[in-house]
């Protein structure tokens, strides 16, 4: 399969001074993966095989719940198409 883009956005629901320690242990498990990935001020973009990014998506809720999340709301945008599509053309010319 061609490689897609998920973008993550986790909202969870614990004290203001919890939630970048929460948000953090989810991009720290989403490095360990090693799927391609780029972290934006609201949310985190990763490059893969869509199946091993929804799996990535599923355990991202159970880490906020760990971490003392009572809920966790998530937003998740997939960009896919047959022949495959790369974060780079879709924002390198804006790269420095």
């Amino acid at each position: 399969m061609a490689a897609v883009n998920v973008s993550l956005q986790v909202l969870p629901v614990v004290s203001e001074e919890d939630i970048y320690p929460v948000v953090d242990s989810v991009i720290d498990y989403i490095a360990r993966t090693g799927v391609k990935y780029e972290v934006g001020p609201m949310e985190t973009t990763m490059e893969g095989e869509l199946d091993e990014l929804l799996d990535i998506v599923k355990a991202a809720q159970q880490i906020c719940i760990e971490k003392g999340a009572s809920r966790v709301v998530s937003v998740v945008k997939i960009d896919y198409k047959a022949e495959g599509v790369t974060m780079n053309e879709k924002i390198g010319k804006y790269r420095k």
